[in-house]
């Protein structure tokens, strides 16, 4: 059988400054997804990449008192440089500014939607937030601000380039309704049907050169406007597949694909749900089957954020506690729904919890039973017949359907309580078959089985956690394989972090 296809996105951040762990959210859960997928035997592609053509950019530099290219280049770097820190598996990194595919596969999609009659030009003028690069209306302002950055959105008057997105508002949402295009979770899919039921307006898809300062993507036959940063930076899912190019790659993970992923955060989601979707409509593409939305990460209750001044670096933070303590942290902390508070003290605690004193323990102290009783060797698979025993192998059994469940329900939480919950039947099942006194009473049989069945936990362990910790699995995967037969010997396999 082909295995499924399952394509799967970040968004892509503006560069106007350097990475944050929020953003680092996001990439830890498109990777554990994309891990998973293919430890489950898909075909999976994951893709990141940077927004470079934006205004905020654009401003940043000039703050900074350099030019353009040199602030987008040195900040898009070090978002690429993300992927070992953070034991990324990116299959593909696009930038837009740099990468030769996206503009042709922008200007593509651009004379699409003008064939479609998607496309006209009139006078505008409204209310402009450069942090969001977005016109809004007053009744969706905030006391006069921006909801999402707090600011004075500034008065904008000049002609550009309309798209008709009004022409697809009952469309999207029957698709959205009938399950075709999934938005998870519910609570983010009810404010998409609430903003369509609203109301949708055509929105403006270019901006004139003078005001992008000269720098993006030319619309196309209208050299005076540029195309505005939405619009390009959504086409980049489609671009970084060679849309455009003739590259076979977009009909296979595009056209053909079985799963079409976008990771967002909950501020872009108009942009993902709504607009996007009427832009592939207009161009006659298939749309995205999932768009998942996370909340924010917060430091001191303020979103954490690039020019908010509430900040973490996630590069430091993996440099000084590792980055499976950080994965984990954001993998197993952060809800579904709701915003997450971090600080160093929660990432330390819950590592020391579950690393050092829970999965540590436990396969340290399975390993050195098997040396004490068993010189090491692993017993052959003999049949436990007490009820801890049976317990444990239950919920190794049943582990794996539960994390496919979880993720399919974009719940890590949860896809991680199932793993837990293989730890705690396993260190019950030691409480209660007690293998020391078993040793000191020769019950041989009885003893093998326990430590046979403590050891397949442990494999499993090492096995389910591949997309959550990978680092860490391989650690585990290593303590419980036998080296000439026997399992190595060795200290605890992690550390603990708190004083």
């Amino acid at each position: 059988m082909t295995p499924p296809r399952h394509y799967i996105t970040t968004t892509i951040p503006y560069v106007n400054a350097r990475p944050h762990l929020g953003f680092a959210l996001e990439l830890v859960q498109a990777d554990t997804l994309a891990r998973h997928g293919r430890l489950r035997g898909a075909d999976v592609r994951l893709t990141s990449g940077t927004d470079d053509n934006s205004l905020k950019n654009v401003l940043a530099a000039q703050a900074e008192g350099v030019d353009v290219r040199t602030l987008v280049d040195r900040n898009a770097d070090a978002f690429a440089a993300l992927r070992e820190p953070l034991a990324l598996s990116l299959d593909d990194f696009l930038r837009t500014s740099a990468d030769p595919r996206h503009r042709i596969g922008v200007e593509r999609l651009w004379r699409r939607c003008a064939a479609a009659g998607d496309l006209y030009r009139k006078e505008y003028e409204g209310l402009y937030c450069v942090g969001c690069e977005q016109f809004w209306t007053p009744d969706e302002l905030v006391d006069g601000r921006c909801a999402e950055h707090g600011t004075e959105p500034r008065r904008v008057a000049e002609e550009n380039w309309f798209f008709r997105l009004s022409r697809y508002a009952g469309g999207l949402r029957e698709l959205i309704t009938d399950g075709t295009l999934r938005i998870e979770p519910a609570v983010r899919r009810n404010e998409v049907l609430a903003l369509i039921d609203g109301g949708l307006h055509d929105f403006s898809v270019s901006r004139s050169r003078t005001r992008a300062h000269g720098w993006g993507i030319p619309v196309p036959d209208d050299p005076g406007q540029v195309v505005y940063v939405w619009w390009d930076a959504l086409g980049s899912y489609v671009t970084s597949l060679g849309y455009g190019t003739g590259d076979p790659a977009h009909d296979h993970w595009w056209t053909a694909g079985d799963r079409r992923i976008h990771l967002v955060g909950k501020g872009v989601v108009r942009f993902h749900a709504v607009y996007w979707p009427a832009m592939l409509l207009s161009a006659g593409l298939p749309l995205p089957t999932d768009v998942l939305v996370h909340d924010y990460l917060t430091v001191g209750g303020r979103k954490i954020s690039k020019s908010g001044g509430a900040t973490v670096d996630p590069v430091a933070l993996t440099a000084e506690y590792g980055t499976d303590a950080v994965r984990w942290w954001l993998l197993r902390d952060v809800p579904r729904v709701g915003d997450a508070d971090f600080t160093v003290d929660r990432l330390v605690e819950r590592a020391d919890a579950d690393f050092a004193g829970g999965l540590g323990n436990l396969v340290h102290r399975v390993v050195t039973m098997v040396h004490r009783y068993r010189d090491g060797i692993v017993p052959e698979s003999v049949a436990a017949s007490d009820p801890a025993s049976v317990a444990l192998g239950e919920a190794c059994r049943e582990a794996p359907g539960r994390i496919d469940e979880a993720l399919e329900g974009f719940d890590f939480r949860r896809a991680l309580r199932a793993v837990r919950e293989i730890v705690e039947a396993a260190n019950r099942c030691v409480e209660a078959t007690r293998p020391w006194e078993l040793a000191r009473a020769g019950e041989a049989e009885r003893l093998d089985a326990v430590l046979g069945a403590l050891v397949a936990a442990c494999r499993v362990l090492a096995g389910e956690l591949r997309p959550f910790v990978p680092e860490s699995a391989e650690r585990i995967a290593r303590r419980v394989t036998p080296v000439d037969g026997v399992l190595p010997s060795a200290p605890p396999p992690f550390r603990r972090l708190g004083g």
